[in-house]
C-alpha cells in the first residue's frame, strides 16, 4: 500500500526535515527539461522542408517530404521501449538520476543530427544514420516528458497538482516556441543556399547548450517524498508487469487520452507549419516567427487552466479543450485557405486555444491514475504508445491523406476523429483533482 505522509509530516505542503520539497524549484527544473525535448523534436518537425531533400533526395517534393516525416516519426516508436527501461529505473532507483540522463541523451542526439552528413557526401547513409539519431533521440525521449509529469505530482503541494503538474507542457509550449523562432531567425538571415549548405545545422547544435542549463537546474533536485517513502519498503521488483496486470484500464484511458491530446499539439501545432509553408505557400520564415508567437503565448496561459483544474475539477476542463479543437479546426483551416497570411494568422491563433487548456490539465491528470510505486512506468508505457499514433504518425499520415485525397481538410478530420475518441474515454476516468495520489 502506498504511504500517504499524514498532516503532521507536512509543514505547507512539503515533507519536513532536511529533504524539503520545492515545488517551484521542482517546476522550473522538470519545465527546462521538457522544453529542451519539444525544442529538438520540433526543430526536426519545423525544418523538415528544408532537409528533406538534402537526405531523401527526390524530384517529388511529396515523396522527399514524406520520407523525412516517416524517419520524423521512427523516433516516436522507440519511445514506449525507452518509457519501459527509464521508467522502470524511475520507479526503482529515483526520478532524478533518471531525469538527468534523458535530457543528456536527447541533446546529444539532437546535437549529433546536426553534425550528419548529407545524401550528396555519403549517399545512402546519411538517410540511414539520420535514422539511428533519432531512434536514439526517442528512446532517451520516452523517459522524459512523463518523468517531469511524474516528479511534478509528487512534488506538489496537496490541491495545487493542477496547477504545478502544469508545468510539464509549459516545458512542452517553450519548447516547440522555441523550435520555431530559431527556424524563423534561421530562415530570415540566410538565402536558400546558405540554409542548405551549413544553416540547417545550426538550430540542431544549439541543443549543447540547453543541456548544460537544464542539468545546472536539475542537478539541485531531490527525489519526491512520497517516492522516499514508498521505496522505504521495497520498489516493484517488476513494474511494467504490475501496471499491465493490475492497472490495465487506466493503461488504456492514458493511451486513448494522449492520442487525443498528441493529435491536437502535432496536427494542430507543427503539422500546421506544414499546411501553411508547404500546401498554402505561405512563407517559410514568417510562418516560423507566428507559430513561435502562438507557442509562447499558450505557455503563459498553462499554468492558468491547470490551476482551474485544481478549483473545478480535471474532467470539466480537459473535455472544454477537446470539444473546442472538434468545433474549431475545419472552420480555422478553410479561413487559413483564403490567401491572407493576416488572416491565417488569425486562423491559426484561434486554432491554438485548446491547446493550453487540454495539455495544462492532462499531464496532471495521466500521472494521477498510477501509484507510486510504478507511476514512473505506468505513466510512461501508456502515454508513449499514445505518442506513437498521436505524435509520430499524425504528421506523416496528415500527408498522405492530402497526397491521397486532394483535400486539404483531411488532417482536420483526423483531429476530430482522435478528440471525440478521447472525449467517450474520459467519461470513464476518475475525478482525481481533490483526492490524494496513490
Amino acid at each position: 500500500m502506498t504511504t500517504i505522509p499524514t498532516a503532521t509530516s507536512i509543514e505547507g505542503g512539503h515533507p519536513t526535515g532536511s529533504r524539503r520539497m520545492k515545488p517551484r524549484r521542482a517546476a522550473v527544473a522538470a519545465a527546462a527539461g521538457t522544453a529542451v525535448e519539444y525544442y529538438e523534436f520540433g526543430v526536426y518537425g519545423y525544418l523538415a522542408v528544408i532537409i528533406g531533400p538534402l537526405f531523401f533526395p527526390n524530384d517529388n517534393p511529396t515523396a522527399s517530404l514524406l520520407a523525412t516525416l516517416a524517419v520524423f516519426g521512427s523516433a516516436f516508436v522507440m519511445r514506449p521501449l525507452g518509457g519501459i527501461v527509464l521508467g522502470r529505473l524511475g520507479d526503482r532507483i529515483g526520478r532524478k538520476p533518471v531525469l538527468i540522463t534523458t535530457v543528456v541523451g536527447m541533446g546529444t542526439a539532437t546535437a549529433v543530427v546536426g553534425l550528419l552528413p548529407t545524401a550528396e557526401s555519403i549517399g545512402l547513409l546519411a538517410p540511414l544514420a539520420l535514422l539511428l539519431v533519432r531512434l536514439a533521440q526517442g528512446f532517451f525521449a520516452g523517459g522524459e516528458v512523463t518523468g517531469s509529469a511524474t516528479y511534478l505530482s509528487e512534488a506538489a503541494p496537496h490541491g495545487r497538482r493542477g496547477f504545478f503538474g502544469a508545468f510539464t507542457p509549459v516545458g512542452v509550449a517553450i519548447g516547440g516556441g522555441a523550435a520555431a523562432l530559431v527556424a524563423g531567425l534561421t530562415t530570415t538571415l540566410l538565402d536558400d543556399d546558405q540554409l542548405r549548405d551549413f544553416g540547417w545545422r545550426i538550430p540542431f547544435l544549439l541543443a549543447l547548450p540547453l543541456i548544460a542549463i537544464t542539468l545546472a537546474a536539475r542537478s539541485k533536485l531531490e527525489d519526491s517524498h512520497a517516492f522516499a517513502e514508498e521505496t522505504k519498503t521495497a520498489p516493484a521488483k517488476s513494474p511494467l508487469r504490475e501496471v499491465l496486470t493490475e492497472h490495465t484500464a487506466a493503461v488504456f484511458k492514458v493511451i486513448v487520452l494522449s492520442i487525443g491530446s498528441n493529435t491536437g499539439y502535432w496536427v494542430g501545432l507543427i503539422f500546421m507549419n506544414i499546411y501553411l509553408t508547404t500546401y498554402l505557400e505561405y512563407p517559410k520564415s514568417n510562418t516560423f516567427w507566428i507559430m513561435g508567437g502562438i507557442s509562447l503565448f499558450v505557455a503563459t496561459l498553462m499554468p492558468v487552466f491547470g490551476g482551474l483544474s485544481d478549483r473545478f475539477g480535471r474532467k470539466r476542463i480537459i473535455t472544454i479543450g477537446f470539444l473546442g479543437y472538434a468545433i474549431l479546426v475545419l472552420p480555422t483551416m478553410i479561413l487559413m485557405d483564403q490567401g491572407s497570411f493576416a488572416l491565417a494568422v488569425a486562423a491559426m491563433v484561434v486554432l491554438a486555444l485548446p491547446m493550453p487548456i487540454v495539455q495544462s490539465v492532462t499531464y496532471p491528470t495521466y500521472a494521477e491514475q498510477f501509484p507510486t510505486r510504478v507511476r514512473y512506468t505506468g505513466l510512461s508505457f501508456a502515454f508513449n504508445i499514445g505518442t506513437i499514433i498521436g505524435g509520430g504518425l499524425t504528421p506523416y499520415l496528415a500527408t498522405w491523406l492530402i497526397s491521397q485525397t486532394g483535400n486539404l481538410l483531411a488532417p482536420g478530420f483526423l483531429l476530430m476523429v482522435a478528440v471525440v475518441a478521447a472525449l467517450f474515454t474520459l467519461r470513464t476516468v476518475r475525478e482525481s483533482s481533490r483526492a490524494e495520489l496513490l
